[in-house]
């Protein structure tokens, strides 16, 4: 790992982004010409002092999420994302999936415009690739980067669906049936759209092993892109959230933005601006991750 070469080209980054590319009020006493250290680690979810002393050349490796997540706050180019994980001596993750993939700029760049509403960016296959405070309050934040967790299809929201029965809190019981299926239907979309993605084919192999109600939902074949949908999304805090759910997909389709809103004048609006006010509540005392 070339530390010196790392923390050159981080500090370089970090001078680059202005506060307001990424939400953030410049403030009348900025010494610097782009973030501070403790915004990017903010940014990135990681301790102002780690970040510190990967500007400074040292510290331990960067785990693939840490990359990812710094690549994300410094809003890092796939080149220049390929460049900071060869400079970390750690192997090029894959274009689509797992925590360490790369947000389509595009996406990243909405997401960053959307300050009223929550919304996130996800994978095809539902994992959580980033989110904004409002999505975090209203649906929980991802793990902290950094944190020890395994890669791939099988750290999303889709799978720990059929795998995790801790996973459905977020939706009343009486609606799980209905978000079984059309999680199902959509992955068949997904699998056909990109059929030769051995993440895909490999998560559908293991959840047909490791769940009966998958299977027999697969085993229909029905098949729908989840473009938009009605949730009722429970709220440790708020109660039950009535919100329309929205998707704005990739070039590629594999990656997604979501954002949620609510009819005006309705419940739902009414506690969605709430939200701003009450935070988020982990729905478990591990604060696991929750995803849409």
């Amino acid at each position: 790992m070339n530390l010196s070469e790392l923390a050159a080209f981080l500090k370089s980054r970090r001078a680059r982004v202005r506060p307001h590319d990424v939400g953030l009020t410049a403030g009348p006493r900025r010494r610097v010409p782009g973030l501070r250290r403790e915004e990017v680690a903010q940014l990135a979810g990681l301790s102002a002092d780690y970040y510190t002393e990967l500007e400074r050349g040292r510290g331990a490796q960067p785990s693939d999420q840490t990359l990812a997540a710094l690549s994300r706050a410094l809003r890092l180019s796939r080149d220049e994302r390929d460049h900071l994980f060869h400079l970390a001596d750690r192997r090029i993750p894959p274009a689509a999936h797992g925590p360490a993939a790369h947000v389509e700029p595009g996406l990243l760049s909405l997401l960053d415009r959307l300050t009223t509403t929550p919304a996130m960016v996800i994978t095809a296959l539902h994992e959580t690739l980033a989110q904004n405070a409002l999505g975090a309050a209203l649906v929980g934040a991802h793990p902290p980067v950094g944190a020890p967790a395994a890669a791939g299809p099988t750290t999303g929201f889709l799978y720990r669906w059929f795998t995790e029965p801790s996973s459905r809190d977020l939706y009343p019981p009486e609606d799980h049936s209905h978000h079984s299926a059309v999680f199902v239907s959509d992955l068949r979309a997904v699998a056909a759209r990109h059929g030769r993605d051995a993440g895909i084919a490999g998560l559908v192999a293991r959840l047909r092993r490791s769940s009966e109600e998958f299977t027999a939902l697969w085993d229909t074949g029905d098949v729908g892109v989840r473009r938009a949908d009605h949730k009722r999304i429970v709220h440790p805090t708020l109660g039950v959230i009535e919100v329309d759910c929205h998707s704005l997909f990739s070039e590629d389709g594999h990656q997604r933005l979501l954002w949620f809103t609510a009819s005006p004048d309705s419940q739902g609006a009414a506690r969605l601006e709430l939200l701003p006010v009450v935070g988020r509540q982990d729905m478990s005392a591990a604060g696991e991750e929750r995803a849409v």
